[in-house]
Formats: C-alpha cells, sequence, structure tokens
C-alpha cells in the first residue's frame, strides 16, 4: 500500500469516538437545532430534484424547471397535430387526397422555429456552463481523493495541513446520531458558510464521481488527473451527496457528508482537526492553479 494511503489509514485508528466528537464541535456551535441541519439529506417520496442550496443549483433547478415546460409545451403540441392528421387525413374522411407537394411558407416556419428555440435554450445552457467552469477567487480549497471505496479529504496548509479519511457509519451508528443510513459519515467534510470553496478531485484506484445534488455538483474523480469544481453554500447544515459513478462491489456505500457551519464554528473545527490529524506525518499536496503548494 502506498506510504500516503498508509498513513491516512493511520489517521482513521484514532478512533471513531473522537472523530464524532470532531464533527460535534462543528455540529453543536451551530444554534440551529438538528432537524433544521440536513437541508441538504432526500426525503422518503421526493420528486424532482432537492432544494438548491447555492447560485449554481438555483440556476440549474430553474434552467431544468424551463425546460420540462418547454418540452412538455412540444409534446402536446406534435400530439395534437398527429391526432389532428390522423383523424382529419385518414382514407375514410379523406377519400380524394390533395396532391400538394409543397409549402413553402409551411417549409420555412418548420425550420425557422425550432432553430429558435434551440438558440433560447442555448443562450442560458451556455451561461450556466460558464458558470460551473469558470471558478471565483476560492477563499478555501479542500482535495478530495476518492478510493475503492471511501472518501479521503485534505486541507491546505493554510487550513491547517491535515488529511482525514470518511466512511459510511453502519445503521446502528446512524441511527444513533441521528443521521440518514446510508449518507451519515464518520468523518464530514466541513466547510464556512457564505465561503467560495474550490474542491479539487481525483481518485487513488478507480473511477469515482464526486457529487452533491444541494450544490448543484457532479465531477468525475480520475486516477492521475485532477478536476476542479466549486461550491458556496447559502445556509449552514448538513448536505448529503454519493458517489454517481459505477466503481465496483462497495459502490453504493461510499457517500459523502458536507457540514455547513459559520465562520467561529468552523476556526474552532479546525483547531481540533489539526491536534487531531495533523500529528500523522504524510506528505501533503494540494494543486493551486498552476502551482503545487506543499
Amino acid at each position: 500500500m502506498p506510504t500516503e494511503q498508509n498513513a491516512i489509514m493511520k489517521a482513521a485508528s484514532v478512533g471513531r469516538a473522537r472523530i464524532a466528537a470532531l464533527a460535534a464541535v462543528a455540529f453543536f456551535a451551530a444554534s440551529a437545532p438538528a432537524q433544521s441541519q440536513e437541508v441538504g439529506a432526500p426525503a422518503p417520496w421526493q420528486m424532482g430534484m432537492m432544494p438548491p442550496q447555492s447560485q449554481t443549483a438555483e440556476f440549474m433547478v430553474s434552467f431544468h424547471d424551463g425546460l420540462l415546460w418547454l418540452i412538455t409545451a412540444i409534446t402536446l403540441f406534435v400530439g395534437a397535430l398527429l391526432l389532428y392528421v390522423i383523424f382529419r387525413y385518414n382514407a375514410k374522411a379523406n377519400p380524394t387526397p390533395s396532391r400538394t407537394s409543397h409549402n413553402t411558407l409551411l417549409e420555412v416556419a418548420w425550420t425557422v422555429i425550432p432553430i429558435l428555440i434551440l438558440v433560447a435554450i442555448a443562450i442560458p445552457s451556455f451561461r450556466l456552463l460558464r458558470e460551473q467552469l469558470i471558478i471565483p477567487d476560492a477563499d478555501i480549497v479542500v482535495k478530495v481523493t476518492g478510493h475503492a471505496w471511501y472518501w479521503s479529504y485534505e486541507y491546505p496548509e493554510d487550513q491547517g495541513g491535515f488529511s482525514f479519511i470518511s466512511t459510511m457509519l453502519d445503521d446502528d451508528e446512524a441511527l444513533a446520531a441521528g443521521q440518514p443510513r446510508l449518507l451519515a459519515v464518520d468523518n464530514e467534510m466541513v466547510v464556512p458558510v457564505g465561503k467560495v470553496v474550490k474542491v479539487q478531485v481525483t481518485a487513488a484506484d478507480v473511477l469515482h464521481a464526486f457529487a452533491l445534488p444541494s450544490f448543484g455538483l457532479k465531477i468525475d474523480a480520475v486516477p492521475g488527473r485532477l478536476n476542479e469544481t466549486w461550491f458556496q453554500a447559502d445556509r449552514e447544515g448538513i448536505y448529503y451527496g454519493q458517489c454517481s459513478e459505477l466503481c465496483g462491489a462497495r459502490h453504493a456505500f461510499m457517500p459523502i457528508a458536507v457540514r455547513v457551519v459559520s465562520e467561529e464554528a468552523y476556526a474552532q473545527w479546525l483547531e481540533e482537526a489539526q491536534a487531531t490529524f495533523a500529528s500523522v506525518d504524510a506528505p501533503r499536496s494540494v494543486a493551486a492553479g498552476a502551482e503545487i503548494a506543499r
């Protein structure tokens, strides 16, 4: 096993009781009750997307809803047109068919109107792509690595310079912690509210995908490649996601949990996390633009 992974695994041996205490620091520092913290979790019998909790996610949901109305109108129009043709121009109702072969106005209309519809779709689509791909100046950079089958998180030197792994809690542990099964983890990624967080995503073994629906995030984790995305949370709480790439036998058991807290709670969490995880002597590297900060 590589040296870095050995060091990360040593960090896990600190014990789940102490790790849970770290999460509790940020959790109890927030003023809202536990029930209101889970703002980014799916609900039973939920239809549609989870409520957006970032500007990018809000625009994504708005774009999706607009497209849904548009394709519904197109489908109804085409369906009504087909029914009209079927009943109006069948052999029984129209025994003497028309010999008309061209209609210039109609041909221009069915060419120009679809073009205008595509242009109307393209404008917000390009705007959304720009919002996702052009990362603003980041306040925090976190490197996320997908493993078979868990995630590891790495904070740069200016945020304490430590790394840790995050694995799914068993059903009993999740129930005891009051968190949803198959989504709760022993060690959450913690960030402050209202700050731009750049997420650098890679993988240590096979393809994974880092997905957080509440923030409109989904980006591939590719071995040997560093992909980047970003988010800016609008409110405090816990936001859940999962690996969205079929990566192996335990693909369904590598959830993602991001806890968004106040700046004061984040500073307190950094002190506790640094004391716990930075003691592991492991090489760390977090890319920042074209340079590598060590």
